[in-house]
């Protein structure tokens, strides 16, 4: 395969220029213009933030790349998945006050915010994932199927369980229904915590399988043999009694990102932009921020996920670590073994690697790229 074209501006705004208008120069130089938005819907996939988290993507750039689709024909609108895990961003109303809370609104943005899997995450369709070795179907949220268009908008960042979040993340976790999310994370069957249950049987009442029965003391016991992992349990409990277990090794769980990211992008119309700013260890899923693991380095864009992903860690690898940030603690601790890779050495237990080597196995993209300087 022969190198993809990647391309990148740094983040210097001199007087008569700003951000905003370099990211528009990005996007229209790197060949967004090729794509046919004519009257075409367009799902513009980024991450809205968890509510006490200030290093999501401002909602200034999502503006700019919705800007750009409507001169281009298009009706873009913003989405993303609802959430596994017990947050402000569960169900579709919490996520759209969350997102609202963080400044993606219609107004802002000039785009409608729409939750790709529904009211409750269980609004999905599968779709089958070709030469996948983990999943055979990808579980992914309904809009974002529908769309006509997709683009990623993704902040670049370390994660706690995959290296680095990027565009894959953004795309393959990011459009992850509930069950799909469940299907990635683990073996798909969640369980309940009896000292928190209320034994209300909501969740009983949302289960097709009859999965889920009660004890003396009318607490919910969840049968894995029945259960088929829909995730309807998880998003019917209003007292986060019913949670997920039994993670998959990193390994697996990078390597069915990258099969869920192919779901998504087969046979479509792509782009992708990755904004490698604020660069905190940890997701844009926690409730807070850590200090950056690294300085800034600027704006990426390519038709290529993998190339595009590939580039910013190569990027970020050619950067000095942040003093005082995690990173930093981290290679100054006693017994600190460098494994050459600042993503590595933030988390010592991820292997960012596998994504990219597994997502250019199954021909989601490749590795190589050539870097395009935008000025």
């Amino acid at each position: 395969m022969e190198k993809a074209k990647v391309y990148f501006t740094d983040l210097r705004a001199l007087p008569g220029t700003n951000l905003l208008k370099k990211l528009e120069k990005l996007t229209r130089r790197a060949g967004i213009e090729n794509i046919d938005f004519e009257e075409k819907l367009v799902a513009i996939k980024v991450h809205f933030g968890e509510p006490g988290n200030l290093s999501f993507i401002r909602p200034n750039y999502a503006k700019v790349v919705a800007d750009v689709v409507k001169s281009l024909g298009g009706k873009p609108f913003l989405t993303d998945c609802n959430t596994l895990y017990v947050g402000r961003r569960k169900n579709a109303i919490d996520h759209i006050d969350a997102a609202y809370e963080n400044g993606f609104t219609p107004f802002s943005t000039g785009c409608q915010v729409i939750i790709g899997d529904g009211l409750k995450g269980t609004d999905d369709v599968e779709v089958p994932v070709e030469g996948g070795e983990l999943v055979k179907t990808a579980k992914i949220g309904k809009a974002i199927m529908d769309a006509d268009v997709f683009i990623s908008l993704s902040h670049f960042k370390g994660h706690e369980c995959t290296g680095f979040g990027g565009c894959l993340k953004n795309v393959g976790m990011g459009c992850g229904s509930r069950a799909g999310k469940m299907e990635q994370h683990n073996s798909g069957k969640p369980s309940v915590d009896p000292e928190i249950c209320r034994g209300c049987k909501i969740c009983a009442k949302n289960c097709a399988h009859g999965a889920i029965s009660f004890d003396d003391a009318v607490r919910a016991h969840i049968d894995h043999e029945r259960c088929v992992g829909c995730g309807r349990c998880l998003g019917s409990c209003n007292f986060n009694a019913v949670y997920n277990d039994n993670s998959s090794a990193f390994d697996d769980l990078n390597k069915k990102i990258a099969e869920y990211s192919k779901a998504v992008l087969d046979g479509r119309p792509q782009f992708h932009i990755n904004l490698v700013m604020d660069i905190s260890p940890y997701c844009d899923c926690h409730g807070e921020n850590d200090v950056p693991i690294l300085p800034d380095v600027g704006m990426f864009a390519s038709f290529d996920p993998v190339a595009l992903d590939q580039a910013c860690v190569d990027a970020c690898n050619a950067q000095p670590p942040m003093p005082g940030s995690l990173l930093d603690e981290n290679m100054h601790a006693k017994g600190f073994h460098d494994q050459h890779d600042h993503f590595s050495n933030t988390t010592p237990e991820t292997h960012w690697e596998s994504c990219l080597e597994h997502g250019e196995k199954i021909g989601l993209g490749t590795r190589k790229y050539e870097l395009i300087t935008v000025r």
